[in-house]
């Protein structure tokens, strides 16, 4: 089974996801269930490097072929506009992997997080201010 993770900031905005596993749902080379999920996620790191042009400081990413592994983090993006382009291509990302999911529920899993370093940057930022 593939085991999809979403996070999202505390503003619903996706700032990472991580795909792990196969999908057996045929053998290797004829599997679309897996062949889908990569397409997906690895056509939406291409727009955010590719197409957005983010840089090192904004994207970090992994990939592992072998496991099937791929994980894909926002850092900080100043950019509003470049925020909003972020969302578009994330959210596009999502609509796609629950539409599979939707079809082959026992293939793949979409858990969904709220991302929690966001919340501790906020409060850390909110404390030094203070100061």
């Amino acid at each position: 089974m593939i085991k999809i993770k979403l996070f999202s900031d505390p503003l619903g905005n996706i700032i990472q996801y991580d795909i792990k596993g196969h999908a057996n749902f045929a053998p290797y080379g004829e599997d679309i269930v897996c062949a889908a999920i990569s397409v997906l996620g690895q056509t939406t790191l291409m727009g955010l490097v590719e197409v957005l042009q983010l840089k090192r400081e904004e994207i970090f990413y992994k990939i592992d072929d072998n496991t099937g592994y791929l994980n894909v983090k926002l850092k900080e993006i100043k950019d509003k506009e470049l925020v909003k382009d972020t969302q578009i291509l994330l959210q596009t990302f999502k609509l796609g992997i629950e539409s599979i999911q939707d079809t082959y529920p026992e293939n793949l899993k979409i858990e969904y997080r709220r991302c929690d370093r966001w919340l501790n940057w906020i409060y850390n930022y909110l404390l030094l201010k203070k100061e």
